[in-house]
């Protein structure tokens, strides 16, 4: 059986927090935080960043991680992430970490990777939480519905599923995802479907070409780092932890 890889995109250039990976908390840089977590899990074989920038790769090797530079000119992680995997012939099962999630719990990653290596029927794999029915009116926070054996359904910035009568429950998608090899292959392959474009998600690409998305329902907020509010919200958090 081929390895298991856990692969972090790391850009400097972001249009709300240019670069976050290097921004230092509580004596690391972001990208440290997500790293360690990735060294954590049970089931990775490897753990590679791929950056596009210098800055970051030293970063990273100066902590002693694995790094690897990438083309400045891909459109999304998943692009970055299979010029990784076709380095490596060992890969057969890919984790999608990003690279601004410090707070992201080790058994999490390992529920994505157990899941794609686990599970035949699965292409992909990825996490949902359980949120309320005032946080599912947020277009910024996607949506998931998912069959009775997990199986997404779809993915929406709106709120799924409509309310028409009372008893609904409603699931956040958390960005990270588990591949088998060929379907990341097959995934960065395929053209843009008129439902990515709409909704602006990758992952209903997948969907649209018959691709199965395998859910695990966990039950952490995370803290994912896009503006400086939420550094701020990340440092206090590790802060109290310290005290």
């Amino acid at each position: 059986m081929g390895k298991s890889a856990i692969i972090i995109p790391a850009r400097y250039g972001s249009s709300r927090l240019e670069g976050k990976p290097l921004i230092v908390v509580g004596g690391k840089p972001i990208i440290q935080w997500v790293y360690e977590k990735a060294k954590a899990s049970k089931y990775a074989d490897m753990i590679i960043v791929a950056t596009d920038d210098k800055r970051i790769f030293d970063c990273v090797k100066s902590f002693g991680g694995e790094v690897e530079m990438t083309s400045e000119n891909h459109k999304c992680g998943s692009d970055r992430i299979r010029e990784v995997v076709d380095r490596h012939p060992e890969i057969s099962y890919i984790c999608n970490l990003q690279g601004d999630e410090p707070l992201i719990e080790p058994a999490s990653i390992d529920e994505v990777i157990q899941n794609v290596k686990e599970d035949a029927k699965a292409d992909i794999s990825t996490l949902i939480r359980k949120i309320s029915s005032e946080e599912a009116q947020n277009p910024n926070l996607v949506k998931c519905v998912t069959d009775k054996n997990g199986f997404a359904l779809y993915f929406s910035r709106s709120k799924i599923p409509f309310e028409r009568n009372a008893g609904a429950c409603y699931f956040g998608h958390l960005g990270i995802y588990g591949y088998k090899r060929e379907a990341l292959i097959k995934m960065t392959e395929l053209p843009q479907t008129p439902l990515e474009k709409s909704e602006s998600l990758e992952q209903l690409r997948a969907l649209e070409n018959g691709m199965r998305i395998k859910t695990s329902v966990v039950n952490f907020v995370p803290v994912g780092i896009d503006t400086q509010e939420d550094v701020e919200r990340f440092r206090s958090i590790i802060e109290t932890k310290l005290q």
